[in-house]
Order: structure tokens, then sequence, then C-alpha cells
């Protein structure tokens, strides 16, 4: 499991507990493990869209933050979606 579905069990079982619970414990793992999976999958192709090509002129510090800014940016939209619920109204 990867560190997202980590995140989604800690996540849920905090914020949800209710709706944790209704997954049954015998297919938990399963489906953080799929979850973390996909998150990481989305936060790949969301940096890659941010991020854009390579400009011609980019020093490689810029690059990095960049990049990194990139990372950051794909990762709070998908971990917003997909990793951190909200709590129950």
């Amino acid at each position: 499991m990867n560190k997202y579905g980590r995140m989604a069990i800690r996540h849920w079982e905090k914020t949800d507990p209710d709706r944790f619970q209704q997954i049954p414990e015998s297919d938990r793992e399963t489906f953080f493990t799929e979850l973390g999976e996909r998150a990481e999958m989305e936060i790949q192709q969301l940096q890659d869209q941010l991020a854009g090509p390579d400009p011609a002129a980019e020093s490689y510090l810029e690059k990095v933050v960049r990049l990194n800014m990139a990372r950051l940016q794909a990762e709070e939209r998908v971990l917003a979606e997909l990793i951190l619920i909200p709590p129950p109204s």
C-alpha cells in the first residue's frame, strides 16, 4: 500500500468512522490499496499536465521548482477529491 492509501485509512478512521466501518474488514486493505494507486496515477497525470513542456531557457533550479509546484498542486487537488473526505454532515 502506498502513502496515499495509508493516508486515506488514517483520515477516514478519524473523520468518518461510520463510513470507514461500512467497508468490510476483509476488504479494507484491497480498497485502500486500490484507492492509493488511483490517487498516485491521477496525481502523476495531473502533475504532467500542470508542469507542461520544458521551456528552452529554463535552468535546472527553475525546472525543479516548476516540477515541485506541479506535484504539490496535483496532490492538493487529487487528495481533496479522493483521500481527504469531508466529515459527515
